[in-house]
């Protein structure tokens, strides 16, 4: 009963790390505009580049990089649909 008890235990633990890991994945959002030079996360709005870490200039409106749900506004982000419409406005 014993070691039944404690592989219960343990199966337990690890289902419950699991989903506090993809709820934390989930927890973040694409903030545009914010990215400092060949800090950006993936590929850009322009599609010149579809790789991190390759953005040239500081706070490109095109690269983006992940935060925290909630705070690109804080930090002078944009959404997806925003730094788009910058973008065009150039």
């Amino acid at each position: 009963m014993n070691h039944r008890l404690i592989v219960s235990s343990a199966l337990a633990s690890v289902m419950a790390l699991g989903l506090a890991g993809h709820a934390a994945a989930q927890e973040k959002e694409k903030c545009y505009g914010i990215a400092k030079a060949g800090q950006n996360d993936c590929g850009n709005l322009s599609g010149t580049h579809s790789c991190a870490g390759q953005s040239k200039v500081d706070n490109d409106p095109g690269e983006w990089k992940y935060v925290a749900k909630g705070t690109c506004k804080d930090m002078k982000g944009m959404t997806a649909d925003e730094a788009k419409a910058k973008m065009q406005k150039k």
